[in-house]
């Protein structure tokens, strides 16, 4: 379990970097390429009042089009490929890329599915990729200091 201090200095990090680099807001959209869901229960945790990180001023928004990065879960089915392609052609250039979860970093326990063609990385430039299965609020808010700067 993260301590409050900690949490507290990477959140102060986070939000010096957003406000630096993204005019003071980062707009994240959030797209599922084929998850067993357990990396989207960790993403889900990241506005909630334990972790809050809309006081950072990142948000999560519903539009590709309005998004400055991608966080992209899941090994890519054949069946969600065209959907994650179309999503990362919507998003305005440049558009920073983070594969969460083993999945979608390499394809974990799926890659050599029938259904699944790979991880994102087959599909897709990936700025920063968060391991694990699944990784945890503090991992994922790491990888997207990391992809920042």
């Amino acid at each position: 379990m993260i301590t409050p201090p900690t949490l507290g200095e990477l959140g102060q990090k986070l939000h010096d970097k957003v406000k630096k680099i993204c005019r003071d807001s980062l707009h994240i959209r959030y797209v599922d390429a084929g998850a067993c869901n357990a990396c989207d229960f960790e993403i889900n945790a990241l506005p909630n009042p334990i972790y809050d990180i809309q006081q950072y001023g990142i948000d999560f928004v519903a539009s590709p089009r309005h998004a400055d990065m991608l966080l992209i879960t899941g090994v890519v089915t054949r069946n969600l490929e065209g959907a994650l392609m179309k999503t990362y052609e919507a998003c305005p250039q440049p558009c920073l890329v983070v594969a969460v979860g083993a999945c979608a970093c390499g394809g974990g326990i799926f890659k050599d599915s029938y259904a699944a063609g790979g991880g994102v990385d087959k599909y897709l430039p990936v700025d920063v990729y968060v391991p694990g299965c699944p990784p945890t609020p503090e991992l994922i808010l790491e990888g997207i200091l990391k992809a920042i700067g």
